[in-house]
Formats: structure tokens, sequence, C-alpha cells
């Protein structure tokens, strides 16, 4: 990457195979394609390595991609060194790179202030008149689904294909050569009830993938992204790229989401990171201190809710290899 972490180190996208890297079923695990949520997919990564993955039967491969925003991992941003985010990034063939929600502009002023952020600022009052005011789906919807037009906004998508889209666009068809079926486990956190898992899915099911998804996980363990459960529909999504760029058929991607606080909560952190990295001192301690609250509320520190969601998270994968290496 041409950019550096806060120490000067080196930043990258790691990749990582199992030894069985031929097999023609693969298991993905991706973490950090929103920075800060990588310290989560990281540990879930870690135990693979630790405890599975020599447990994988011989026909199936797993592919490991790390820091996918390894900016944002650095420097305990969502978003990448171009304030872009990356689940925004991945359009795909004549997708323009322009335009913004309905609505978006104006809710600019109040999602994207430019001054540092305040301790005093009464946040919560001006977010609830803007519920009351539109409803939170439609809010939701209109702040979170992705824009173009505000490069210092929150959920920019960037005007062009970033860094880390080119460079897994360089290798990314080449990895999946002579695979006939994956499953992509993408971690991410922040959405949803305290610890709970939601897996949402940005392409249509085949029905042996809904099958799939029945058998292992249950019923009800699923969603298409929409704006009626805890997502929203956005565009630019990293699922919908992999399944158009690996050419594999049969590639079913799932964003493993797990809860952490509440929706207006992360909005307010989301909102003063942002604040601060643009109009505010780098190395300062109020800078310093919204980095921290926004890793809380991307990775909590409650051993309660760690130890819960990596459990799960074991589960995840665990099932996802036995379907694999049965199928």
């Amino acid at each position: 990457m041409e950019q550096t972490g806060p120490e000067g180190e080196e930043l990258a996208i790691d990749a990582a195979f199992s030894p069985n890297e031929q097999a023609d079923r693969r298991l993905v695990i991706s973490s950090g394609v929103h920075g800060v949520e990588g310290f989560f997919g990281a540990a879930v990564q870690f135990a693979a390595l630790e405890e599975w993955i020599d447990e994988l039967p011989d026909d199936v491969g797993c592919l490991f991609l790390h820091a996918v925003n390894p900016y944002g991992y650095a420097h305990l941003r969502r978003f990448n060194e171009e304030n872009i985010d990356p689940n925004r990034n991945f359009l795909f063939g004549d997708q323009e790179f322009s335009g913004a929600p309905e609505g978006y502009a104006e809710l600019d002023p109040f999602l994207n202030p430019q001054y540092p952020p305040t301790a005093g600022e009464p946040f919560y009052l001006k977010a609830l008149w803007k519920i009351w005011r539109y409803g939170m789906p439609i809010l939701k919807q209109a702040i979170a689904s992705g824009q173009y037009e505000y490069p210092q906004g929150l959920f920019f998508g960037g005007k062009e294909p970033s860094q880390s889209y080119r460079l897994l666009e360089s290798r990314f068809r080449d990895w999946f050569e002579g695979v006939d079926r994956v499953v992509h486990l993408d971690f991410h956190t922040g959405l949803g009830k305290w610890g709970e898992c939601n897996l949402l899915l940005e392409n249509a099911l085949t029905q042996s993938q809904e099958e799939f998804l029945k058998s292992q996980f249950g019923e009800g363990s699923y969603q298409e992204l929409a704006t009626d459960g805890v997502a929203y529909d956005a565009q630019g999504g990293f699922g919908r790229w992999c399944y158009r760029a690996t050419g594999v058929r049969d590639y079913l991607f799932a964003c493993a989401e797990f809860g952490t606080y509440g929706p207006v909560k992360i909005l307010r952190g989301l909102r003063a990171e942002n604040q601060a990295h643009h109009w505010g001192e780098p190395n300062s301690s109020s800078t310093r201190l919204v980095k921290k609250h926004l890793t809380e509320l991307f990775c909590p520190s409650s051993k309660e809710w760690r130890e819960m969601v990596l459990s799960y998270s074991c589960e995840l994968v665990l099932r996802t290899i036995e379907d694999l290496g049965q199928s």
C-alpha cells in the first residue's frame, strides 16, 4: 500500500491459503473491510489458524483475507485513507461513482459538521428530531446506503476504485481458478442486537445455498439486505463484487454481522471520528479519545461479548467446513 501506519509502518492486505489451495471447494474468511471492525475479524482468523486449519477435508481449501482496509484498521477508522467506505466502493461494470441517496444533501450539515467534535453538542436531541421527522427506515437508507458526492462525508463511496479494490481485482480471479463452490464469511460488527449474529446476503440465493443456510443455521438465521431489518440496501458492496469478479457460479457471500451498541450511538461515534479526522488535530487528546471510543463501539471490551461472538463465529466456520466437505 502507498500509505503507512501511525508509526510509519508498512500497510498491506494479507492473503493466506491453507495447504490444500488447489481444492475445488473453498471457504473464504475475510476481515477489516471496515477498518476498525477488523480487530474482531482478526480474532476469528487467529482462532481458525490455531484450531481448525488442520481439520480441513482434503477437498476443501481456505483463503484468509486479513485487513481488507489496512489504513482504517491501523488508524482506527471505519473508512480508508481517502475517506472511502470500502463497502460502498466495489462498483462493477457500468456502475458510476456518482450520486447520493435522496435526502442525504439535506442531512449533510448534521452528519458532517466542519469543526472538531465538542462534548457539549446536543447530538442526541438533533438525532431524535431527525428520526421523528423522517422515520428510522428512511433515515437509515438515506444515511448509510452510500453516497458519491461528499468526499469528507460519512459513507462516501469514492470517485474511482480504491487501492484495496485495485489490489484485489489484480488477484481475485486467479485465486479461484478451478474452484466450483465458495462460501465466503466476511466478519463485521456494529449492526443488530448486542452479541447476536445476522447473516446478511447481498446476492440472490440459489436453492442449494438456501438449503445450506437453513440446514446449518436454521430458519431466520439470514437476511437479504433491506430497509426493514437491521441492515440497509447499500450499493458498491464487497459481496456483490466478489461474486462477479471470481466467475464462480456457486459463490455464497455472507456478511456475518455481530451487534454491539445501538444505531444512534454508533452514528454519533462515526460522526465524531470523522470530524476529528478532518477538522481536529491528529495527535490531540480529543482525537485519541474519539478513536478509542470508536474502537469500543465496534469491538466492545466486554469479556462476555467477546466470548459470545467468538464462540458463535467458530460455530459458523465449523459448520461451513462440515457442509463443504460433504458436498
